[in-house]
């Protein structure tokens, strides 16, 4: 990494990217763009994200960079809950990326810092001691040009100098209109929803050396066998949130189809899911994206002999990565269409895939009822109604095949008769 300039790789496009900070989780993005200073000239508006910042704020923020993907996304990963535990309390976290409009993978994730302690020596010196140990990180800070009023007042972004060297060239900053997707679809392909076997196996094998548990992970999908694009029976994948019926309705049609019944991921993988569900999104998709193919074996072989009933498959698999992954309302979702919406070209299809709806007030009273424990999305969904409303949705959008919608509110017998004539109308049995 050049110390007293970007990185060698960011230099050249540096001005051409945009920068967006989630504001509070639940409304578009605030964007903002750099321009030289010799570019300027008099486009000097002071974007809403400044305008809104106190005179006694100071303004920074760390942008993680790494070519090593597994580094970055285990760094990025551990980020937040480092700077929260050293930074003064005064001090506010906001999301924040970095990206050029409409090129893949172009995305650096990091923080956005707005500073209100008496003084900033502590925010400052754990900013210096990121960049100086060397860590994947480029941290800048925000200074304010002017009183805050009139042509001349505007506000510039300078890279955190090193080991005492200078600072980089400073950058005015400017407004910029919203892109044409949500910055955060543009790095899901691949890292947050996988779509083929080799691109979900290729980031287990590199993080071997530092989590052990995934080269058991490996043999286990080095015994996968090339799976078919057809069935000799037919295959019906039930989907649905927790506490919506699923484990019943599964078992109940087990019993009226004389199928079998697989789940997803499959119980192979079950010794190794609470320590992958620690990990990065990067490693932690990965991990159940290999648990969709297993089970696409699994289906292959026992689809020969009987129909297969799979209590959740692919579509859950994509619908929680991608809900994740784009924050805020619904709009931020890409549209209809998009291609990440679209079925793994490698991966066995299902016949019929049902979704069980149900009203989150009943779902939630189930799940008090039942007494068991979340898994950290399961808890969002409780916690976060904009998260509940984006996997629903992203449920709605994948194609190959789409999803049928069942209401799960009537009685289980209800469910499980209007389910049966969906199966007898789709899939003739």
């Amino acid at each position: 990494m050049a110390r007293r300039s970007l990185p060698l790789s960011l230099l050249g496009q540096w001005c051409a990217r945009v920068f967006s900070v989630e504001m509070d989780g639940r409304s578009l993005p605030t964007y903002f763009a750099l321009l030289r200073l010799r570019e300027t000239h008099n486009q000097r508006e002071v974007p809403q994200l400044f305008r809104s910042v106190h005179k006694n704020e100071r303004c920074y923020s760390l942008l993680v960079h790494s070519t090593d993907r597994i580094q970055r996304a285990k760094f990025y990963g551990g980020l937040k809950d480092k700077l929260l535990s050293v930074l003064p309390s005064e001090c506010k976290l906001l999301t924040m990326s970095s990206f050029l409009p409409n090129v893949k993978d172009s995305v650096l994730k990091g923080y956005f810092l707005k500073d209100s302690s008496e003084c900033s020596t502590t925010t400052e010196r754990i900013l210096s001691e990121l960049v100086n140990e060397n860590e994947p990180v480029l941290a800048f800070s925000y200074v304010r040009v002017g009183d805050g009023a009139g042509s001349r007042a505007w506000w510039s972004q300078r890279l955190w100098p090193c080991g005492g060297e200078e600072a980089s060239e400073s950058y005015c900053i400017v407004p910029s209109e919203a892109p044409d997707c949500h910055p955060s679809s543009l790095s899901i392909i691949n890292s947050d929803v996988f779509y083929s076997f080799e691109e979900a196996y290729n980031v287990l094998r590199e993080c071997g050396d530092i989590i052990p548990e995934a080269r058991a992970v490996l043999e286990l999908a080095d015994q996968r066998r090339e799976v078919g694009c057809k069935t000799d029976f037919p295959v019906i994948v039930i989907e649905g949130l927790d506490a919506t019926g699923k484990t019943t309705l599964t078992e109940s049609l087990r019993e009226a189809l004389g199928a079998t019944l697989l789940r997803s991921p499959p119980w192979c993988l079950s010794p190794w899911r609470a320590r992958f569900d620690q990990e990065p999104p990067l490693i932690r998709r990965a991990f159940y994206a290999l648990g969709n193919y297993i089970t696409a074996q699994l289906i292959g072989q026992e689809a020969r002999q009987t129909p297969v009933i799979v209590d959740r498959y692919w579509h859950s698999t994509a619908s929680y990565a991608i809900a994740t992954a784009v924050t805020g309302p619904v709009s931020n979702l890409p549209t209809e269409g998009w291609e990440g919406y679209c079925w793994p070209g490698d991966l066995l299809q299902p016949s019929l895939v049902l979704v069980l709806t149900l009203d989150p007030e009943e779902r939630r009273r189930r799940l008090r009822d039942r007494g068991q424990g979340q898994t950290q999305e399961e808890q969002q969904l409780d916690h976060n109604h904009l998260f509940r409303l984006r996997v629903e949705e992203a449920y709605q959008r994948i194609s190959g095949p789409a999803c049928v919608t069942v209401d799960a509110s009537p009685s289980p017998d209800q469910v499980l008769q209007q389910v049966l004539l969906l199966i007898r109308d789709k899939c003739h049995l």
